[in-house]
């Protein structure tokens, strides 16, 4: 029995929880990314530009994910994360195979905005949860297998689409009670449906018992959190804004990769769909978990600030192959050069979320998460295709242009990310002695 008075769990079965969260995680990542191989023929048959594209893929899914995450981590710090996370994966799931019966722009818009609904419930709650089964020297890496779902989730999006695509043709697929079907559409419609079928996994999940807990009884008001963020505001807006460029040049990369490939090297959408979705699956699963372990690895080697020292490694080594894979005359090689990228832009997606864990206490993990999830999401995912489309269309005004796009977007933001990242080092280990001092003075406050 553990303080709390529950049953510990074994180690093995900390680890099982991690994989459950991290298919649920595939799911999401599969439904949000499956557009951005689609771009060609769901811009025919609803009559839309890139910039328009661009919402679909992006904001109409980042505006509500980012509003609805403060609440939904607001209940992660108190209600049932198991409960939260397979409603939420229920919901995403439904507004997933509505987006297949989408007749106009307007409707495919208010579907993707529910897909970001449920899928704000998952990463805070997952966040949590992860915290309390792993002890904080291995708990970079255990987010960083959770967030393996990123790169696992995005691969399977491009294979399942690219192999449907290859093998339907531009054919209609007539299916019982619905007829008639674009290949397009039967995607979302077999997302949705296995989702919903996977919700009911998340009751194989026990809830751990909270572990450093601030002292509360009940759930900590937003308002609290805000204040005990401000007090240590150069490390979280360090944090919070480095790691959202990184995230806005990734979000940008993975909407218009495929695209650049098809309109620059004349490939199909099953060719890249294939090679773009291995690269993902293998570089980007690779390049998070190295993440994880090599902050583990520094953390016990004396390194507090190890999470943010791996984002700004990332920044760092990334920005060579950002800048070629856009400009080499051979196609092969720019493939290559998109795997090395990829690398370093997955690195951060699972030090990140470990370092919310670091500087917040337990009771505050899931609106700090929801916080972080907030500006990295609607700075990365809302803004970073958006921001190559408009580059696309209003600067270079080609659409053959999108490598350029990618170019300038990735360098600049990428930059930014590095300035961020390497200005919040210090702030953030200060916030690390401040967390000890801070727990130390509630403890004492409610055993007095």
């Amino acid at each position: 029995m553990n303080a709390q008075g529950q049953p510990r769990h074994s180690l093995a079965y900390a680890w099982y929880v991690v994989a459950v969260l991290m298919v649920a995680y595939v799911f999401s990542f599969i439904d949000r990314q499956i557009l951005n191989l689609l771009v060609g023929p769901i811009r025919a048959d609803l009559g839309i530009s890139d910039t328009q594209m661009s919402l679909l893929m992006g904001f109409s899914f980042a505006l509500f994910y980012t509003i609805c995450g403060i609440p939904l981590g607001r209940l992660a710090d108190s209600k049932s994360r198991r409960t939260i996370i397979a409603a939420g994966i229920f919901f995403w799931s439904l507004m997933t195979a509505a987006c297949g019966t989408a007749k106009s722009y307007w409707q495919f818009f208010l579907y993707r905005m529910g897909v970001g609904v449920g899928e704000a419930t998952l990463s805070p709650s997952a966040y949590s949860l992860i915290a309390d089964y792993f002890p904080k020297e291995s708990r970079a890496t255990a987010i960083s297998v959770y967030s393996m779902g990123i790169y696992i989730g995005s691969g399977l999006a491009f294979l399942l689409g690219g192999l449907v695509i290859q093998f339907a043709g531009q054919d209609d697929v007539l299916l019982p009670l619905v007829g008639a079907t674009r290949p397009w559409q039967l995607i979302f419609f077999i997302l949705g449906i296995a989702g919903i079928l996977f919700a009911f996994a998340m009751y194989t999940v026990r809830e751990p018992a909270r572990q450093g807990l601030s002292g509360a009884t009940a759930g900590v008001p937003l308002g609290t959190v805000f204040a005990y963020m401000k007090q240590n505001r150069r490390a979280v807006l360090c944090h919070n804004f480095g790691f959202a460029l990184m995230a806005f040049t990734a979000y940008g990369a993975a909407a218009w990769v495929p695209t650049f490939f098809i309109r620059h090297h004349g490939w199909t959408a099953a060719q890249i769909g294939v090679a773009y979705g291995t690269v993902i699956m293998i570089f980007g699963t690779f390049g998070i978990v190295a993440g994880g372990r090599l902050s583990d690895w520094l953390a016990r080697r004396g390194h507090e600030d190890a999470n943010m020292r791996v984002g700004l490694l990332a920044a760092v080594c990334g920005i060579p192959s950002g800048i070629a894979f856009p400009l080499v005359p051979d196609a092969n090689l720019a493939v290559a050069m998109v795997a090395i990228s990829t690398v370093f832009l997955s690195m951060p997606f699972g030090v990140a979320p470990a370092a919310v864990q670091e500087m917040m206490p337990n009771d505050m993990r899931g609106q700090a998460s929801a916080v972080y999830l907030f500006v990295v999401n609607l700075i990365g995912l809302g803004v970073g295709p958006t921001a190559v489309a408009l580059a696309t269309d209003y600067v270079f005004r080609n659409d053959a242009a999108v490598g350029y796009s990618l170019l300038l977007v990735g360098s600049v933001a990428q930059a930014g990310a590095l300035l961020l990242l390497w200005a919040g080092l210090a702030p953030y280990r200060r916030t690390l002695a401040n967390l000890r001092d801070w727990l130390d003075s509630r403890r004492g406050a409610a055993s007095a």
